[in-house]
Order: structure tokens, then C-alpha cells, then sequence
């Protein structure tokens, strides 16, 4: 085992000294290459940034607790960007945030401030994620009514306070209002918790079809506005409306008895007609079978009584006119150019034929003298031949 001597350690130290600066070197060296290296990357970041700069948008809040510079702004919990500042605004706290360059954010959205855990700071989460459509530009604004905070704790402790305080022996239970409450509700529901399951089970099937419908649910509450408007603008008819509507149910109600009586016949006649109709069906049947045939009869028929009904007021005044008072008889004038119309007028006789054949052909025939007696008293004498209808004779005859 050699040892190392006071002379041996004089030796080696010259030839330290001389490697001292060469390391010395080494080392500055390489800490000049990392500062290079790191002024490189940060010179390509400020590059990148100038070149690739983010969007500056702008949100109203009613209190930003947790919320500081430097805080981040996340989608879908994702950081996109960072808050720029937070000042106060009157009663509202503006907030300036930088949104990462290339981030899309939908025009609509809505800022939420989020706290991930009691003790973490807070973040500004823009809502919803953006899936197409118009995009948030810079400069935007969110305005306070697309804002929400968070319920802080020491709130919802001040509120079941006063809730406690409100529902207390100070409160709604002063005089044991709420006890009996409590009570009365607990002996109506022993039992009924089955029923009650299957009542919020409905309630919720119910909820669920109105969900379905709820374009018809909207639809109908559309119209039914639109009706209303309607009355309102009509509501001067309206009220008339509901004035004679009143007036009507006064008159009933003042002849309710008359009107009782009314139905109560209205039934026994209806009775009675049942009772007819079911003993008479056939008879009824067979009646209603002939007037059938009575109208189609009618129908065709028409043009004629038409014609008839037309003629029968003049025919009816020419009789009246004709009737003589003094002479209790009808006075008329015969035009004897009608006993010569028929064949004799189409040319079928000859100028020869004589008066009684043209007669003869309109049916007329000449009256013997015995039966002249038979005929009605004529206003004249008798000149030449008489003539009449054989039905005439007959009827004289008898």
C-alpha cells in the first residue's frame, strides 16, 4: 500500500492548475449553448404569438369570487385561454379574457364560473362547445343575462337559516300551525305510499308524453292566445254577447215552469207518435210508397202545372166577370171561327164541306129536337141546328 507524501501532492498540483481552465471552459460553453437554446425557443414563441395572436372577448358578471388575472378559461374543462382582467363595472364585474388562437367559440355562448373543489381557484367555462355555425369574434361581449356564478356556501347557510327562522316557533309554527301540518300530513299518507309511488310514476309518464307533444302543447297555447287577443279586441261584442245570453237564461228561468210543462208534453207527443208509427208501419210504408209515385207524377208534371197555376188566376177572374147579377147566369161570347179550326183549317175538307161536318170532326153532333129540353136555357132563340157533345146528351138524358 503506497502513500501519498506532502512532496508528491507539490508534484501534482502544477498539472492540475493547467487542467483547471480547460474545464472551466467546457462548462461555459455549454450554459452559452442552453441560453441560446432557450432564447431560440422563446424568441419562436413571441413569433408565434405575434404572428398568431388570440381573441380578446369581453363578459359581465354579478360577482367574480375566485376570479383573477391569470386565471384560466376552459371548454369542456379543456383550457383555451386565460382572464386578462377583472374590474369592477358599477354593479357588475367586467371581465377581459384572451380565447387561443385557432379556438373556435360559438356566437351564443354563455360564461360560467366554475370551482372545481372548495379550496381551488376558479375558472370561467365558456358553454356550449361550438359544433358549427356563426363563431364568437374578437371584441365580442357576453352580456350579464348569458352569465352565471356559483351559490356560495355562506349563502345557502343564510338560507336555511331564514328558512329555519321562517318555518321556527318564531316563524309559520308561532302557535304549532306547522306541527299539526306535519302531523294531519303523516296520518294521510300512513299507507298511501304505495298509491303515491305510482302517483309521481304517472306523473312522470305524463310529463314525459307532454315532452313528445310539446309542439302541439305550444301550438294549442299559440291559438288559445290568439283567441283570447281576439276577445279582448271584440270585447265591447263580447259583452253584448254575454248581456243577451243573460237576458235569454233570465226569460227561462221566469218560464221554467211553462217550458217543464212544454217538455214534459213534447215527450208524451213524442210518445204518442212512437206509438203511432210502430201500429201503423205498414199503412205508412205503403203511403209513403204511393206518394212517391204522386211526385215523381208531379215532377214530371211540372212544366204543366206550372202553366196551370199560371192560367187558373186569369180563368178564375174572366169567370167572375162573366157572371151576370141581374140574370143570374154567365155571359159569354162563343167565337164560332173555332168550331171551324181543327182538320177543316189544314185543309183536309173541301170549301164544300159544310158547317156540320167540321162539327162532327171536333166531336160535337147535332141535338135532336126531343132532347133539346135536356140542355141548359139558352139566352136566345133557337136558329138552325143545335149542337152538343153525345156526353152532354147522355147526361141530359139521365
Amino acid at each position: 500500500m503506497s502513500i501519498i507524501t506532502r512532496d508528491d501532492v507539490k508534484r501534482v498540483t502544477p498539472a492540475l492548475g493547467k487542467l483547471a481552465p480547460t474545464r472551466r471552459a467546457r462548462w461555459l460553453l455549454g450554459l452559452g449553448a442552453a441560453i441560446v437554446a432557450i432564447g431560440i425557443l422563446l424568441g419562436g414563441f413571441l413569433l408565434y404569438q405575434g404572428t398568431h395572436p388570440g381573441k380578446q372577448i369581453t363578459a359581465y358578471f354579478t360577482e367574480t369570487i375566485g376570479v383573477y388575472p391569470g386565471s384560466t378559461v376552459r371548454v369542456l374543462g379543456v383550457s383555451v385561454g386565460t382572464v386578462d382582467s377583472v374590474q369592477p363595472d358599477g354593479s357588475r364585474v367586467k371581465v377581459t379574457m384572451t380565447v387561443n388562437y385557432g379556438v373556435a367559440i360559438p356566437a351564443g355562448a354563455d360564461a360560467v364560473v366554475l370551482a372545481p373543489s372548495v379550496v381551488a381557484d376558479r375558472y370561467i367555462q365558456l358553454t356550449p362547445p361550438y359544433t358549427g355555425g356563426p363563431q364568437l369574434q374578437a371584441g365580442a361581449v357576453i352580456p350579464v343575462t348569458r352569465t352565471a356564478v356559483p351559490v356560495e356556501i355562506d349563502q345557502v347557510y343564510a338560507s336555511l337559516a331564514k328558512l329555519a327562522n321562517a318555518l321556527g316557533p318564531n316563524g309559520a309554527n308561532h302557535h304549532g300551525a306547522l306541527s299539526e301540518l306535519i302531523k294531519t300530513g303523516a296520518a294521510n299518507l300512513a299507507g298511501n305510499g304505495g298509491y303515491l309511488r305510482s302517483m309521481l310514476t304517472e306523473f312522470g309518464g305524463l310529463s314525459k308524453t307532454l315532452g313528445g307533444s310539446s309542439g302541439n302543447l305550444f301550438g294549442a297555447i299559440a291559438y288559445l292566445q290568439q283567441f283570447t287577443t281576439m276577445l279582448k279586441d271584440n270585447n265591447g261584442q263580447v259583452q253584448l254577447a254575454e248581456q243577451q245570453l243573460a237576458d235569454v237564461s233570465q226569460i227561462l228561468a221566469s218560464d221554467r215552469q211553462d217550458l217543464s210543462g212544454a217538455i214534459s208534453e213534447l215527450a208524451v207527443a213524442l210518445s204518442q207518435v212512437n206509438h203511432f208509427i210502430g201500429s201503423n208501419r205498414a199503412l205508412l210504408v205503403t203511403n209513403v210508397n204511393r206518394l212517391a209515385a204522386i211526385t215523381s207524377v208531379l215532377v214530371r208534371e211540372r212544366a204543366s202545372l206550372a202553366e196551370a197555376l199560371d192560367v187558373a188566376p186569369l180563368a178564375a177572374d174572366n169567370l167572375v166577370n162573366a157572371y151576370n147579377v141581374a140574370s143570374h147566369t154567365l155571359v159569354g161570347r162563343g167565337d164560332l171561327n173555332e168550331l171551324s179550326m181543327g182538320k177543316a183549317a189544314s185543309g183536309a175538307f173541301t170549301t164544300s164541306d159544310s158547317l156540320s161536318a167540321s162539327v162532327a170532326l171536333l166531336g160535337a153532333v147535332p141535338v135532336p129536337d126531343s132532347a133539346i129540353a135536356w140542355l141548359p136555357p139558352l139566352p136566345l132563340p133557337l136558329v138552325g141546328t143545335v149542337y152538343a157533345t153525345p156526353q152532354a146528351l147522355e147526361g141530359g138524358g139521365k
